[in-house]
């Protein structure tokens, strides 16, 4: 493709100096070739004409003196011929007395008598001869009539050597003219042919860029140019559906092998981290099972107490894997979610219905406004789950504070009015800010001395971080001089 559109580019900017040069060429052979001619061959062909012509007037005249056109003017004739033809001529008697004559300078050439001899037969001579005292050549027929006259005729050669020159002057100045018309001709005649060969080498640039949007426009000409951009359009659809096709199948393979590649990745964490966290609990089951196996504790109610622990380990062991896998299919896309547009204050005051329990051993009241209506677009299952995991961290993290021991649920509408900010806070200690970005990772725990019993798994928050990751919203913590205060966004609806 490259390489065709390169050679586009130079056959478009080499095509006018290509004709220009080659025109001139042209022009210039046909002018060395005329001028040869000229020069070897004109000369030559005259000479064998005006022998011809001499011939032929010897035997004309020859009939005229044998009487064969009695009322003929013959003196008028010769003089018509002589003027017609150049010709000096000469006729005298068989005593060598003048009878006519054209040109009374001739007798001085005729007296030399010396030359090349041309052709020769019984009854004349054609020589070319030299007169050394004008410096001219003569082509000279003598020859002797029927009757006894002897006939000279002569005819200057030097006249077509001049024509010769001023021939060949002439054409030298015609190709100086043709040459500048032609190059005014190629300028006009190559911009038909470069035009559309400049169009084909944008097309061609831009299908190398990959952009088909643009398409030779077809002049019904049906010449090779217009044959080559249909063949140049065809080829634009053909690799246009091409490379679509790779781009689709490209993008599907892609998908194909990061679906694979989270699998794989999915796969290895759940391993590692069910791995990591079932030590502890399986470490418990082995220890009380075999403490039950071998009798430690005879009475009733440590047995009781075993299996109670050996239970509570296996419920939790069952919780973390379920809440694990859920995060899983969270962090790695495999959960569909359903928004529906719900009360957030509603969902709040069934959260903390749930959380009951929770509340009371722990004697602490939750401070909701539910005067309130705020309604939110998402999926009401999963925000929930953020708002049960921020309310139970903050009922496992409640302190009193200035004799005060608190947890409240806020509202804050922002970024003028289309967002809804749910906030979180609980009395208590605050963060450290090396572990404020940890907390939000799989079973980071910022108390690592906390039991069991009230520590959690420490999945909650790294759910959160999934969920407000898929609607890319912002969550975060907050520290207080009183407490903490966790929150995530929401996007409002309407009632």
């Amino acid at each position: 493709m490259k390489k065709f559109m390169n050679k586009l580019n130079n056959i478009s900017k080499s095509v006018k100096l290509k004709l220009f040069l080659t025109l001139c060429i042209a022009v210039l052979c046909i002018i060395f070739f005329l001028i040869i001619l000229n020069t070897f061959a004109l000369e030559n062909f005259y000479l064998y004409s005006k022998k011809n012509t001499l011939k032929q007037l010897y035997y004309q005249l020859n009939d005229y003196y044998n009487g064969k056109n009695p009322r003929l003017d013959l003196e008028a004739e010769l003089e018509k011929i002589a003027v017609q033809n150049n010709f000096d001529i000469t006729i005298s008697d068989e005593d060598n007395m003048s009878v006519y004559h054209y040109n009374k300078n001739f007798y001085a050439i005729y007296e030399t008598n010396r030359g090349e001899t041309l052709e020769s037969t019984n009854n004349f001579k054609i020589i070319k001869q030299e007169d050394f005292k004008n410096g001219l050549s003569y082509i000279v027929l003598s020859g002797k009539f029927d009757n006894g006259y002897h006939l000279q005729i002569r005819i200057p050669v030097t006249s077509i050597q001049d024509s010769v020159r001023i021939s060949n002057r002439f054409l030298l100045l015609m190709a100086g003219f043709t040459i500048i018309i032609s190059a005014i001709l190629v300028s006009v005649i190559s911009k038909k042919f470069t035009e559309p060969i400049l169009e084909l080498n944008q097309i061609a640039k831009k299908m190398a860029n990959l952009d088909f949007s643009h398409k030779y426009r077809i002049k019904d000409a049906d010449d090779e140019i217009d044959n080559l951009g249909k063949s140049i359009n065809t080829m634009s659809d053909t690799l246009e559906e091409t490379i679509n096709q790779l781009r689709s199948t490209n993008i599907e393979l892609e998908k194909d092998i990061e679906k694979k590649s989270k699998i794989d990745e999915m796969r290895k964490s759940f391993i590692s981290d069910v791995s990591h966290e079932l030590k502890t609990p399986i470490a418990l089951i082995q220890g009380y099972s075999e403490g039950l196996l071998e009798n430690v504790n005879t009475d009733e109610e440590s047995r009781k107490f075993y299996a109670e622990v050996i239970l509570d380990e296996t419920n939790k062991m069952d919780r973390l894997v379920k809440q694990l896998l859920e995060l899983m299919k969270l962090e790695y896309g495999k959960r569909e979610f359903h928004n529906t547009t719900f009360n957030i204050v509603e969902l709040e005051q069934e959260v903390i219905r749930k959380t009951k329990v929770l509340l009371d051993e722990t004697n602490i009241e939750i401070l909701l406004d539910t005067k309130q209506e705020i309604f939110v677009v998402a999926d009401d299952f999963y925000i929930e789950q953020i708002i049960t995991n921020y309310l139970t961290n903050a009922i496992k993290n409640v302190k009193e504070i200035n004799g005060k021991r608190e947890i409240r649920i806020d509202h804050q509408i922002i970024e003028e009015g289309k967002k809804v900010r749910i906030k979180v806070f609980n009395t208590g200690d605050t963060i450290a800010k090396e572990d404020i970005e940890n907390i939000w990772k799989r079973f980071y725990k910022v108390d690592k001395s906390r039991n069991r019993q009230s520590g959690g798994s420490g999945i909650g928050l790294a759910f959160v971080k999934a969920v407000m990751n898929h609607y890319h919203e912002k969550y975060g913590v907050i520290n207080h001089e009183n407490g903490v205060e966790f929150y995530f966004d929401l996007k409002k609806g309407e009632a």
